[in-house]
C-alpha cells in the first residue's frame, strides 16, 4: 500500500459479522472480529494497492454465490486479507494485516452490532455508513478520475 488511506473504520454489519465468524472456522485462522463484534479495515484507493508476491495464494469466499462483495483469504494461513466490493474503487484491509496499521477513525454499522455490546465514546458511532464515510469514499474516487481499476497482482 502506498499513500494516506481513505479511513480506517470498525464495521459491525451482518455481513461482515457472518464472514469473520465463517472465516475463522478455517483451519488456523487468526481472528477477523473483535471482542465487541466488530471487524477492523484500513480502506485503500485500488490504484494503491498491488499484490507483490502470493497472489496465486489468495482465495475468495463469498456469503452467496452471486455476492457484490469477496472476503479474500490467504490459503497459506487462513489469513483474511481484504473485502473488496466488486464495483468498488477501494479495497477494505483487514487492519490487523497491516503493519502500522492507523488508528481507527469511526464505527460504522452499528446498528448491527450484537445484543448487549456497549460502544465507548472514544470516536463517532454511526448507526449506518455516515455521511462522513460516504464523502471520504466519494472524494478518493474523484481523485481517481471515476475509475474503479483492479489491484495489480491480484487474479478478480
Amino acid at each position: 500500500m502506498t499513500g494516506t488511506p481513505i479511513m480506517s473504520v470498525s464495521s459491525y454489519c451482518a455481513s461482515c459479522q457472518k464472514a469473520g465468524a465463517l472465516i475463522e472456522q478455517l483451519a488456523g485462522a487468526p481472528r477477523v472480529l473483535g471482542a465487541d463484534g466488530g471487524t477492523d479495515f484500513v480502506l485503500q484507493r485500488k490504484d494503491r494497492i498491488r499484490c507483490a508476491k502470493g497472489g496465486d495464494q489468495l482465495e475468495e469466499h463469498r456469503l452467496t454465490p452471486g455476492a457484490p462483495t469477496r472476503r479474500v483469504v490467504a490459503t497459506c494461513c487462513n489469513s483474511a486479507m481484504f473485502l473488496e466490493f466488486s464495483k468498488g474503487h477501494w479495497l477494505s484491509v483487514y487492519r490487523d494485516r497491516l503493519a502500522g496499521a492507523p488508528p481507527l477513525d469511526m464505527r460504522v454499522m452499528t446498528r448491527d452490532r450484537r445484543d448487549g455490546v456497549v460502544l465507548s465514546d472514544d470516536m463517532p458511532n454511526y448507526a449506518t455508513h455516515s455521511g462522513k464515510f460516504m464523502w471520504r469514499l466519494l472524494r478518493a474516487w474523484i481523485a481517481m478520475g471515476f475509475r474503479a481499476p483492479g489491484v495489480a497482482g491480484l487474479r478478480s
